[in-house]
């Protein structure tokens, strides 16, 4: 308020009057721009509800392909001999 200290009292409740009545004259345009942001915001949550919808429905229709569990082959592994223990005899 660096401007109103400034003011008397008699133009301190006229610039009271003169900004009430600018709101009030406003209000309108507000309450009209307050129901087209709430009809834009329910028009986004339709939008994002009816995605998710067709991204289940198109995944309930093309389920992911099964591949083959195929085990991979083992590698050749060269053959060695079987070693066994000698016997002491005591």
């Amino acid at each position: 308020m660096d401007n109103n200290e400034n003011l008397s009292p008699e133009e301190l409740a006229a610039k009271k009057e003169e900004m009430l009545q600018f709101y009030t004259e406003s209000m309108p345009y507000l309450e009209a721009q307050l129901k087209y942001e709430e009809m834009l915001s329910k028009i986004d949550e339709m939008r994002f509800k009816r995605t998710q919808i067709q991204m289940q429905y198109a995944m309930m229709m093309n389920p992911p392909e099964q591949e083959e569990a195929t085990m991979p082959e083992p590698e050749a592994k060269p053959k060695t001999k079987k070693r066994t223990l000698k016997k002491h005899e005591a």
